[in-house]
């Protein structure tokens, strides 16, 4: 049940749709745009292309419960 519900999540942000889960936050996907980052070994600068990240805010009842 676990396993389905993950799975339906991903498969709405697969889907670009924001998921909200009600009192827990919401899931939603960010374009990040592309960048130029450095090698941490060699210190060379080396460009990032843009890619899409999945994003997370707590609810205002979860945030409550944690502090």
């Amino acid at each position: 049940m676990v396993q389905k519900t993950f799975d339906v999540i991903t498969e709405s942000l697969i889907r670009n749709e924001k998921v909200e889960l009600r009192n827990f936050g919401v899931f939603k996907i960010r374009e990040r745009k592309a960048r130029f980052g450095r090698n941490p070994r060699t210190g060379e600068t080396v460009p990032v292309p843009p890619r899409r990240v999945v994003v997370f805010k707590p609810g205002l009842e979860m945030k409550e419960k944690i502090t």
